[in-house]
């Protein structure tokens, strides 16, 4: 039988936050929970009343059983149920607020993930007939804790079954998704009104200290036994005093020792560009803060990749910073010989408006007595590392040919030129092992006296840097330091470009340990030379963003942003470079 066509409207594109903070009133002794409320198990669905006009045409006895089964299969979470509800095969529709999910593998690996639903029950139920076979269902629920949700779902019958083909998901307003924010307000601290960046709002990553506040580093039990801080960190200090306000503290990878974006604590922040996909760390929270348009700045760090990752996978522009060029202090750190403070933005203009205050001669905090050429342009030359482009899967290494093609065919075509990077697994290996020495010199002791505190996966990297041996990171040390000064050659004079990670944000429900690899061997490099890199989302894979990283000489940042605006507003004029 063919399938209705039917075009469902959104019933809201997004849900207010409600605020858990405002103004700079400090935190409260009490700690805060780790985790937001779980669902708890849900009584036996009661027979919805049907609220409907006199006239309306009743539900039929079949198309009702099958409703109210998969209430049923809802409340108690049954994925075998559910899964078996919705039309098998790609045109299955699924959608809310945090969009649309296409195809019945993609519901069901969603629904594998997100839990059962609080408990509630069905107010109003709402039946119209599209044909004899297919019918368009609207129901009410109703909260056992508060508010009110809307369902509305396609029927049709296939196969003498009543299966659902198409739905909508109105969920209740939420007081703040948990997984993104730790704090949340409007604004969470009011900044300078006026200023070069007034109007702006910023979301801190949980790794910066805020006078009044304590630093969570994305652990629910280091953040019960922090103090709360005395400053606010030089990084956000400037923001507000350029007329930027907060709107929150976001969520971190645990101690920022993550790529991926995950949370076992709190839970997986959503991506903004692809539904069900995992949204990159460790800066996950800034980062789909901003892409979701929560705020418009997303205060950020990046030791190995964590803001050059997720500005990819979520479509955004990521500036990881020159080595030591913004001052850590009041920033937690992981790994002190690679960590950088960066920023993530929606869009080039306001990465350049920010860039231009923190990174310049104005005084800033950030920059007294530490200036390099970033006010230089960079030369119109690009080198691409053979090696990188060797870790990238072949559709996006595809999609990033032919956008270079199509550059090299434009009015103002850059010249592009392959060059060696290095043995790229020797690289990473003496990276990890320094990185994992000074990240266990950081929060060993703690640790150690904190047991089974910290995820699986997070705990495993903390062991392996706990049997690292002074020795092993000598040797390692040793071996960064041809590869830095390699590197420093390859952008005397040129700036490197590759596509930032190997492909689109992976699945949630996927195996990433072989694209976690690859990914860090990408992104290693820059962090390694100490050097400036911009991730800018220019090359579409499958219908999601994958950006491309330019990498420039130490101290060029501003030039680097500059010439990276200039880079986008040229491939924007070409056709787009997409892989379906």
């Amino acid at each position: 039988m063919v399938r209705v066509s039917w075009t469902l409207s959104a019933a809201r594109r997004g849900a207010p936050i409600m605020t858990d903070a405002t103004g700079a009133t400090p935190e409260p002794a009490t700690p805060e929970p780790a985790m937001p409320e779980p669902a708890m198990p849900a009584p036996a669905v009661p027979t919805p009343a049907t609220a409907a006009p006199t006239d309306a045409p009743a539900i039929p006895a079949d198309l009702r059983a099958a409703f109210d089964a998969y209430e049923r299969a809802i409340v108690a979470n049954d994925l075998d149920a559910l899964d078996a509800f919705f039309a098998p095969g790609p045109d299955t529709l699924r959608g809310d607020p945090a969009g649309l999910l296409v195809g019945h593998d993609a519901i069901s690996g969603f629904r594998s993930l997100r839990g059962g639903v609080p408990p509630r029950d069905i107010a109003e139920v709402h039946y119209r007939p599209l044909s004899p076979d297919a019918a368009l269902l609207m129901s009410v629920s109703r909260f056992h804790g508060g508010g009110r949700g809307l369902q509305t779902q396609v029927w049709q019958r296939l196969d003498g079954r009543w299966l659902i083909t198409a739905a909508h998901v109105a969920p209740r307003t939420a007081p703040l998704d948990r997984t993104i924010w730790r704090s949340v307000g409007d604004p969470f601290l009011q900044g300078s009104w006026e200023g070069p960046l007034a109007g702006l709002t910023v979301a801190v990553k949980d790794l910066f200290a805020i006078a009044g506040f304590r630093v969570g580093a994305g652990n629910p039990t280091y953040l019960e036994e922090a103090r709360p801080e005395k400053a606010t960190a030089p990084a956000v200090a400037d923001l507000l005093r350029a007329g930027a306000s907060l709107r929150g503290i976001a969520r971190t990878d645990e101690f920022a020792y993550s790529i991926a974006g995950d949370n076992v604590h709190y839970g997986t922040p959503p991506n903004g560009a692809v539904v069900g996909a995992l949204p990159g760390g460790s800066s996950s929270g800034p980062a789909s803060a901003v892409a979701l348009g929560h705020a418009d700045i997303g205060l950020a760090t990046d030791t190995a990749g964590s803001i050059r990752v997720p500005a990819s996978y979520q479509g955004l522009w990521g500036l990881r910073t020159t080595h030591d060029l913004v001052p850590r202090q009041g920033m937690l750190p992981l790994a002190q010989s690679f960590d950088t403070i960066g920023w993530l933005t929606r869009d080039g203009e306001t990465l350049q408006r920010v860039a231009d205050w923190c990174l310049s001669y104005d005084g800033s905090t950030s920059t007294e007595n530490v200036y390099g050429a970033s006010g230089d342009d960079l030369p119109w030359r690009f080198v691409v590392p053979e090696e990188v482009l060797d870790c990238v899967e072949p559709a996006t290494r595809e999609a990033f040919s032919r956008l270079l093609a199509a550059l090299a065919a434009s009015d103002d075509p850059p010249p592009f030129r392959a060059v060696s990077s290095g043995d790229l697994d020797a690289a990473f290996t003496a990276f990890r092992t320094v990185q994992g020495a000074e990240a266990w010199r950081n929060d060993g002791e703690w640790l150690r006296a904190h047991p089974g505190a910290v995820g699986p996966a997070v705990a495993e990297r903390f062991e392996i840097a706990s049997r690292i041996t002074a020795t092993d990171e000598a040797a390692a040390r040793e071996h960064l330091e041809p590869i830095a000064a390699h590197l420093a050659e390859l952008v005397d004079g040129a700036v490197m470009i590759f596509p930032t990670v190997p492909g689109p944000a992976p699945q949630r429900t996927a195996d990433v340990d072989a694209v976690r690899a690859a990914t860090l061997r990408m992104t290693a490099p820059a962090a390694i030379g100490g050097l400036p890199a911009v991730s800018v989302p220019l090359l579409r894979v499958g219908g999601a963003p994958v950006g491309v990283c330019l990498v420039s000489r130490a101290g060029t940042d501003i030039a680097l942003v500059r010439l990276a605006r200039r880079f986008a507003a040229l491939a924007s004029t070409r056709p787009r470079t997409t892989e379906s």
